[in-house]
């Protein structure tokens, strides 16, 4: 019975070539849509899992008051390894590492590299194991001046030489050995390294590390717990362990809690001291898309399958005179259904695998199939069936329903079918309505992010890092006045670190009528002189610091408007304020609050003082009387002339801030493209319905042409329907994606308000696509011949 029901099946897919074509496609599509979802979405859950000690490894993790609310930070004191490995009984190993982010200058011979170094415990290779191609994990970071390289800095520096025992230079003074090679670190790893050095080497580069007191955060610090260690009563033990260490931090709120390492990557985001989501938040987005994509699939096989049944009801009526029953029928349209998923998979397939290495350019990662998977291959079987089954099941239940005296009279359809028709197309148009009232405002608020002022000068600002001969302050003035004679740059100045990223904070401040028991945490930055000139920030109080005023290479400090409120300085120009040991401290200036570390989050309270030796970024205002091209090129032509050991690496501040919605950029693309595959199919499934009551209406359309009806009014008669069905699915998704935008924007300090107009664009949107569907049916029909419809009455 099988092997007939396949063969009745193979004939009448091969008989209507067309519908197949359009099943198959839209199967297909949404089949490959919904993989390559899951791919992506299986990538970042994969983050941090690849360890053997995975699930015992977290973050200590740093509660402090922050602006009024508890803040997070993994940042955390040098001091808490060593001590919490001694007092706690369920800490078994523990691990210190430097802050990423740190580039350096790497040498061997004529090959010099600027990479990302990190500093770590030996025990940091016990605790995350790496995939070693030459040396120990034993002993690769024993000795200070070892160094620990991937497989493609090996290759960079030493190209097929084996590097093991040779010596590189760091920094273009200090020689180190090459203890170990690993592989290259996989991009769904959250600590990433090209260079891996011991914590001694960097105590001995950095020697104030080892006088740091337990209010200094300054590392990030790994804990792996032992088997048996219970994850909650280690947090209650360290919860307060750094405060009981001072008596000095007795007032403050320092909370410590332990956050896993495999979660940090999607549960990122803190909320007042406890997670909060994070990218997982957009991943469930990815899961629902999928699911959603699918779906619309199978509701468009459905409807296109059921859409001929006039041509399959006079088959049914036959083979049930003939003896078939009403399950063996059923069978029937099951295997035919399951086999179109099948060729709809291998098509999807096949798809995906020409697709993906366009994906991962796009989203600048690495998604590859792992054919020896086993749960892989049950996905793709899991797919098969599920999406055969479910397109299959209402055709077959409906068609092997027909009664065989009825469609051998003469084929009528129930009305109770075609309000499950209806439903489906419906609910295929709620879906993509949500999904393009989403992109909308996703986009918008990207572009609103994007366009917000910023209160700085993006345009022509750009960056380089002190290094070489730039530490020296002599010779940094004769290059910064090599730029100007140039006519590379307009003005420069020193600052804290790259100006897009983070810096340091402190609680350490103290001004005029502070409250005793505030413990606001300010965040503080060093710069040069022209600060605000060059970055384009205004001086909304006060000036700038100026060389011509001696006091401010040590005893001024800026502020920025966030800073004023925290310490609700009436008039904060001449206020004097102290800052730990340092001798008092007068404000000079206030400078408007500005985005350069986050975008969607509210500006932090901010002081700025002189130190140009602290400082490791030049910021450069370029000549805005000249290309940017020509501009950079006299920067590398001075720096290399100036500065020829150290290959100048000139960064956009642009393109940093561009990197901040980079989250969002992504969310805006993936929903774009697969949220217009939904609607595509979508519209395939409303051609379905139009091409039913084309069917059920031929004659009913004859007869009103044979009496004078013209084409306008049969095409307003056939459309109005749909537009019925179009205007109902936007009534029940208009709320629906309300709910989810403006729940998706909640985390949000600086976000649009939702406006009528995604919604109205949507509706608009949803109208033109049906009408232009259906119309491109019920124009033919109506322009049909009435004889060919009426000729056997």
């Amino acid at each position: 019975m099988f092997k007939l029901n396949l063969k009745i099946a193979l004939r009448n897919l091969w008989k209507h070539k067309g519908f197949t074509l359009i099943n198959v496609g839209g199967l297909a599509i949404g089949m490959a849509c919904c993989l390559m979802l899951l791919l992506y979405v299986n990538y970042e859950w994969s983050f941090d899992k690849q360890y053997k000690n995975a699930d015992k490894v977290y973050f200590a993790t740093l509660n402090l008051k922050y602006n009024g609310r508890l803040a997070t930070t993994m940042a955390v004191p040098n001091k808490l390894a060593n001590a919490a490995m001694t007092e706690l009984p369920g800490i078994k190993n523990a691990a210190r590492i430097t802050m990423p982010g740190n580039f350096r200058l790497y040498s061997h011979d004529q090959n010099h590299f600027k990479l990302e170094a990190l500093s770590a415990d030996p025990s940091f290779l016990q605790i995350l194991d790496q995939k070693f191609i030459y040396g120990n994990p034993e002993t690769a970071l024993a000795e200070p001046n070892n160094v620990l390289i991937n497989a493609s800095t090996a290759k960079k520096l030493f190209g097929n030489q084996n590097p093991l025992g040779q010596l590189i230079t760091y920094d273009n003074k200090i020689s180190l050995k090459v203890s170990a090679v690993i592989e290259d670190l996989p991009k769904n790893q959250t600590i990433q390294f090209d260079v891996l050095q011991p914590w001694t080497f960097y105590e001995q580069e950095n020697p104030g590390e080892r006088e740091n007191g337990w209010g200094a955060i300054t590392c990030l610090t790994l804990f792996q717990l032992k088997d048996n260690a219970d994850l909650t009563a280690t947090n209650v033990a360290i919860k307060n362990f750094i405060v009981n260490k001072e008596a000095d931090l007795k007032e403050m709120t320092y909370q410590l809690f332990l956050f896993p390492l495999a979660k940090f990557h999607l549960y990122d985001h803190f909320e007042n001291g406890k997670s909060a989501g994070g990218k997982i938040d957009q991943l469930r987005l990815f899961v629902f898309l999928a699911i959603c994509v699918l779906l619309i699939a199978c509701i468009n096989y459905m409807n296109l399958s059921t859409a001929k049944s006039e041509k399959r009801a006079r088959e049914v009526g036959v083979r049930k005179a003939l003896g078939s029953t009403r399950n063996t029928i059923m069978g029937q349209f099951m295997i035919e259904s399951l086999l179109l998923s099948v060729i709809a998979m291998a098509i999807a397939f096949i798809t995906l695998e020409l697709s993906l290495p366009y994906f991962n350019n796009l989203l600048n990662i690495s998604i590859n199939i792992d054919y020896s998977s086993y749960p892989f291959w049950m996905l793709l079987l899991s797919m098969v069936l599920i999406t055969g089954l479910l397109a299959g099941s209402y055709p077959a239940f409906y068609l092997s329903s027909f009664i065989p005296v009825k469609v051998l009279k003469g084929f009528k359809g129930s009305t109770g079918s075609l309000s499950i028709r209806k439903t489906l197309v419906i609910l295929q148009f709620s879906l993509s309505i949500c999904m393009i009232i989403s992109a909308i405002v996703i986009y918008k608020q990207m572009q609103y992010m994007r366009d917000k002022p910023l209160g700085f000068d993006v345009a022509a600002l750009a960056q380089i890092d002190l290094e070489g001969v730039l530490t020296n302050p002599g010779k940094l003035e004769v290059f910064k006045n090599e730029l100007k004679r140039a006519g590379a740059i307009e003005s420069a100045t020193e600052y804290a670190s790259s100006f897009t990223r983070g810096g340091n904070i402190t609680s350490d401040i103290s001004w005029p009528d502070k409250p005793k028991n505030d413990v606001s945490v300010i965040s503080y930055r060093s710069t040069g002189f022209n600060f605000a000139n060059t970055a384009g920030i205004k001086i909304v109080a006060g000036r700038d610091f100026a060389s011509k005023f001696p006091a401010d290479t040590a005893t001024s400090l800026l502020l920025n408007q966030e800073a004023v409120k925290v310490m609700r300085l009436k008039n904060p120009v001449g206020t004097v304020i102290t800052w730990g040991d340092n001798p008092p401290l007068k404000v000079v200036g206030v400078v408007q609050d500005f985005f350069n570390e986050s975008l969607g989050a509210k500006v932090s309270p901010t002081v700025y003082y002189y130190n140009a030796k602290k400082s490791e970024t030049l910021l450069l205002r370029l000549n805005t009387k000249q290309s940017l091209t020509a501009s950079l090129e006299a920067i590398k032509q001075v720096s290399q002339r100036l500065n020829p050991a150290y290959p100048a690496e000139i960064r956009l501040v642009s393109d940093g801030m561009a990197e901040k919605i980079k989250s969002e950029k992504l969310l805006s693309v993936l929903s774009n493209i697969f949220g217009g595959f939904a609607i595509f199919i979508s519209c395939l499934g409303l051609l379905g319905l139009a091409l039913y009551m084309a069917e059920q209406r031929s004659k009913e359309i004859s007869i009103r042409k044979v009496l004078g009806a013209n084409l306008s009014d049969i095409l307003v008669l056939l459309n109005k329907d749909f537009m019925k069905l179009v205007v109902i699915a936007n009534l029940i998704a208009i709320p629906v994606a309300y709910i989810l935008v403006a729940k998706w924007l909640e985390k949000y300090d600086y976000k649009i308000s939702i406006n009528p107009w995604p919604f109205l664009l949507a509706l608009l949107t949803s109208i033109l696509i049906a009408l232009i569907t259906v119309s491109l049916q019920t124009f033919k029909v109506a322009k049909a011949n009435a004889v060919d419809a009426l000729k056997y009455e």
